[in-house]
C-alpha cells in the first residue's frame, strides 16, 4: 500500500499509510495531538492539592506553628484560584506565552521553596515563602488558561464535554504526583516538592507551541460532524480517564495492604504512564479518519460554480453602503465624549434593576445582586471548609495516629474522588436538569450537606474513618466547582461569563483564609501549646497529638457549611421557577431564527432564477455533465 501524495489516493486498498513523516507530522500538528498534549499539561497541574503531604516537612523544617503553616496554605490558594492576571495576558498573547510564563513560575517559586526546606539557602522569612508559594500555585491559573481556554475554543460545540474531561484530569494530578514521586526519590516529601518544581514545567515547555489556535474545518460545516470535530474521541478520552482513576484507586488499596518497595512503585508508576499515554492511540485513530475522509473527498467528482456578475455589482453597492455609514457615523465625532459619559452613567443606573434570571446581566448588576450573593456566601462555607480539610490532612492524619503511608494515602483518595465529584456532578446535574427539571442550586445545597458527614468523622476521630471523610471530602470539593460555575451561567448569562467565572473562583480563597487560617489554624496551635507546656515560643516540637487538636474546628466547619447549606436554599426558592422552565429556549430560538432566515433567502435566490435567465444573464456553470 502506497500513499500517493499528488492524487490524494492510497494503493489498491484505498486507504492512507501511516508510517510515513507525513502521517506523522500530521499527527503532531494536528488538533487531536493538540488535545492530547492539553491533557498532559493539565494532568501536571494540581500540585495545590497535595500541599497536606509536605507541609509536615515544610512545617519541621523551617519551624513553623500551625497558624503560619495555615497562612502559607492560604496564599497558595489565593495564587491557585486568582486567575485575572493570566487571562488578561491571553487576551492579547498566543497561548504559548502564556504556558512559558506559567513554566517559568511554576519553576522558580517551588525550586525556592524546595532550597528553603532542604537548607541549601538562608531561611526566608514568612513573607517571602508566601510570595514564593503564590507564585508557583499561580502558575495553575496560567497552565488552566493557556491549555483549557484555546482547548474550548479549538472545539466550540463541545466545550461541555471539553471542561468536564480536562477538570477532571486537574482533579486526578494529585494522586499521579503521589505515585511518580515515590518511584523517582522514595518516601521523600522535600524531593515531592522538587518534583512539583520541575516537572510541570518540563511538560509546558514540551508542549508550548503544540497548544494553538486552530482554525475551525470547512467539511464539518458543510457536510456535519466529521473526525476533526467528533465528540467520539472525547468520550474516548473520557473512558480513559475513568480507567485511570480505577488504576490509582486499586494502587491506593494495594498499597495499603502491602509494603511497595521503591522498584515496585516503579513498575506501578510505570502502568500509570501507559495509561496517562493511552489517549495517543486515539489521536491517531483520529488523524487516519481525518485523512481517509480528506482523500475520499478528492476523489469525488469536482464541482465549479462562477459567480454571476450581478453578485459582484451587490458586493460593490454593499461596500459603497458601509463606507456611507462609516462615515456619517463618523461626523458626530463631538459628541463621543457626552455619550461615554451618558453609557456610564446609565450603567449606574441599571446597576439595581437587572433582567430577568437567565438573560445578560452586565457585570455591576451581576456582581450587586442577591442571587450572586447567596451564592457567593455559599461557596465560600462550602468550599472553604473542604479546602480547610484538604490542606489539613497531613496534620489531621498525624494527630490522630495515622502513619506516613496512610497520610499519602488519604491525599491520592482526595485527588480520585476531587476527579470523580467534577465528573459526576457534571453529568448528573445536566441529566437530572433535563429529565426532571432539578434545580442546579438545589444538588449544590445537597453536595454541602454531604461534606458535613466527612467533617463530622474528622471532628469526633472515629477509629479508621479517616479513609471515608477522605472520599467524602475529595468527591464534595471537586462536585461543588461545576454546579457553580454552570449556575452563573445559566443565572447570568453568558455575555460577560468570563469575568463572572473568576469572580466565583475568589471564594474559594476567602473561605479558605478565613476557616483555614484564623478558625483551624488558631485552635490547634491553642492546643498544642497546651500540650507543650503552654507557649510554641522557640524552635522544638510544634506538634499536635489527639482529638482535640481539630474536634473545635470541624464542628465550626460543620456549623458554617450547614449555614452554607441553608443559604443556597434562598437560592433555590428565587430560582426554581426559572428552572422548572426550559432555560435553554433562548439558544434553541435563535438557532431556529437563523434557520428560517437561511431558508428565506434561498427561497428568494430561487425565485430570482427564472428572470434572470429568461433575461439571459450568466447563471452558475457546472461541469460533469450538468447543466451550464
Amino acid at each position: 500500500m502506497v500513499f500517493a501524495s499528488g492524487s490524494g489516493a492510497g494503493g489498491a486498498a484505498g486507504r492512507p499509510q501511516v508510517l510515513t513523516a507525513r502521517f506523522v507530522r500530521q499527527v503532531v500538528l494536528g488538533r487531536w495531538f493538540m488535545v492530547f498534549a492539553c491533557l498532559l499539561i493539565l494532568s501536571a497541574s494540581g500540585a495545590t492539592y497535595i500541599f497536606s503531604i509536605y507541609s509536615k516537612v515544610l512545617k519541621s523544617s523551617l519551624g513553623y506553628d500551625q497558624r503560619t503553616l495555615n497562612t502559607l496554605s492560604f496564599f497558595k490558594d489565593l495564587g491557585a484560584n486568582v486567575g485575572v492576571l493570566s487571562g488578561l495576558i491571553n487576551e492579547v498573547t498566543p497561548p504559548w506565552v502564556v504556558l512559558a510564563m506559567g513554566a517559568a513560575m511554576n519553576l522558580a517559586g517551588y525550586l525556592m521553596i524546595y532550597l528553603a526546606i532542604d537548607g541549601r539557602t538562608a531561611r526566608p522569612p514568612v513573607w517571602l515563602m508566601c510570595i514564593y508559594i503564590c507564585v508557583g500555585a499561580n502558575s495553575q491559573s496560567f497552565a488552566n488558561t493557556g491549555a483549557l481556554v484555546t482547548c474550548v475554543k479549538n472545539f466550540p460545540e463541545s466545550r461541555g464535554v471539553v471542561l468536564g474531561l480536562l477538570k477532571g484530569f486537574v482533579g486526578l494530578s494529585g494522586a499521579i504526583f503521589t505515585q511518580l514521586y515515590q518511584a523517582i526519590y522514595g518516601d521523600d516529601a522535600k524531593s515531592l516538592v522538587l518534583l512539583i518544581a520541575w516537572l510541570p514545567a518540563a511538560i509546558s515547555v514540551l508542549f508550548v507551541h503544540t497548544v494553538r489556535i486552530m482554525p475551525y474545518p470547512r467539511s464539518s460545516r458543510r457536510r456535519g460532524p466529521s473526525a476533526a470535530t467528533s465528540n467520539d474521541a472525547f468520550f474516548c478520552f473520557l473512558y480513559i480517564s475513568i480507567a485511570l482513576a480505577a488504576y490509582l484507586l486499586i494502587m491506593i488499596v494495594v498499597q495499603r495492604q502491602v509494603n511497595f518497595s521503591r522498584a515496585a512503585f516503579a513498575v506501578s508508576s510505570a502502568a500509570l504512564l501507559l495509561i496517562l499515554f493511552l489517549p495517543l492511540a486515539v489521536v491517531v485513530k483520529q488523524e487516519y479518519k481525518i485523512q481517509k475522509e480528506l482523500e475520499e473527498s478528492l476523489r469525488e467528482p469536482p464541482t465549479v460554480t462562477v459567480e454571476k456578475p450581478a453578485a459582484a455589482a451587490s458586493l460593490q453597492l454593499a461596500v459603497a453602503q458601509s463606507m456611507t455609514t462609516g462615515t456619517e457615523a463618523a461626523e458626530p465625532s463631538s459628541t463621543q465624549p457626552s455619550r461615554s459619559s451618558s453609557c456610564l452613567g446609565s450603567c449606574l443606573r441599571h446597576m439595581f434593576s437587572p433582567p430577568a434570571q437567565g438573560e445578560d446581566y452586565t457585570i455591576l448588576q451581576a456582581l450587586v445582586s442577591v442571587d450572586m450573593l447567596v451564592l457567593f456566601l455559599a461557596t465560600i462555607c462550602g468550599v472553604g471548609g473542604t479546602l480547610t480539610a484538604i490542606d489539613n490532612m497531613g496534620q489531621i492524619g498525624q494527630s490522630l495516629g495515622y502513619p506516613s503511608k496512610s497520610i499519602n494515602t488519604f491525599v491520592s483518595l482526595i485527588s480520585i474522588w476531587n476527579y470523580a465529584g467534577r465528573v459526576t456532578a457534571g453529568f448528573a446535574s445536566e441529566v437530572f436538569l433535563e429529565r426532571y427539571k432539578f434545580p442546579r442550586p438545589l444538588m449544590l445545597t445537597l453536595v454541602l450537606l454531604l461534606s458535613c458527614v466527612g467533617h463530622l468523622l474528622i471532628a469526633f476521630g472515629v477509629p479508621q474513618s479517616l479513609y471515608v471523610s477522605s472520599v467524602v471530602i475529595g468527591f464534595c470539593f471537586g462536585a461543588q466547582w461545576p454546579l457553580l460555575f454552570a449556575i452563573i451561567s445559566e443565572v447570568f448569562g453568558l455575555k460577560y461569563y468570563s469575568t463572572l467565572y473568576n469572580f466565583g473562583s475568589v471564594a474559594s480563597p476567602i473561605g479558605a483564609y478565613v476557616l483555614n487560617v484564623r478558625v483551624a489554624g488558631a485552635l490547634y496551635d491553642a492546643e498544642a501549646a497546651r500540650q507543650h507546656g503552654g507557649s510554641l515560643a522557640g524552635a522544638g516540637d510544634k506538634t499536635c497529638i489527639g482529638v482535640e487538636c481539630f474536634r473545635k474546628s470541624f464542628l465550626i466547619i460543620t456549623a458554617a457549611t450547614v449555614a452554607g447549606a441553608l443559604v443556597s436554599l434562598v437560592l433555590v426558592w428565587r430560582t426554581w421557577n426559572f428552572y422548572k422552565g426550559d432555560i435553554y429556549a433562548k439558544f434553541r430560538e435563535s438557532a431556529d431564527a437563523n434557520a428560517d432566515a437561511a431558508e428565506e433567502e434561498a427561497e428568494a435566490e430561487d425565485l430570482k432564477r427564472p428572470k434572470e435567465t429568461a433575461e439571459g444573464e450568466i447563471g452558475s456553470t457546472e461541469v460533469n455533465g450538468r447543466k451550464r
